[in-house]
């Protein structure tokens, strides 16, 4: 069980203590972005709970953090085709967000690592 419910001033903390992370919007709500691509923001849909945090993360993740923790992680229909999950904030650890914020930043550098790769070896082929 979390103590002290988490605030998105935390977030940001954790977020802008890692390499080229800055503090900005998205949909007019806080966000944190590394090179402008999402790590985590508050939800501004409708079908979010309030108090709750969206955060980058791979499908695959995202299905066993649903899996193994169903109080914390959820997800509604609006981010389904989306890469990521939303937390209750309430319900999670400092020190479990902490690792979710990492992880959704190696994300992010993996997808652009590889975007880089496919677009250097599409102008080889032509």
């Amino acid at each position: 069980m979390a103590s002290p419910r988490l605030t998105f001033e935390q977030v940001r903390k954790i977020g802008l203590a890692l390499p080229n992370v800055d503090s900005t919007t998205m949909y007019r709500s806080p966000a944190i972005k590394l090179h402008g691509r999402l790590l985590a923001c508050v939800p501004s849909h409708r079908s979010a709970e309030p108090g709750s945090l969206v955060v980058r993360t791979s499908f695959e993740e995202r299905a066993a953090l649903l899996a193994e923790q169903p109080e914390t992680y959820y997800l509604p229909d609006h981010y389904v085709s989306h890469p990521v999950v939303l937390v209750r904030l309430s319900k999670i650890r400092l020190d479990q967000l902490r690792d979710l914020i990492k992880s959704a930043h190696r994300f992010v550098l993996l997808h652009e690592s590889e975007k880089v790769s496919r677009r250097r070896s599409k102008a080889r082929r032509e």
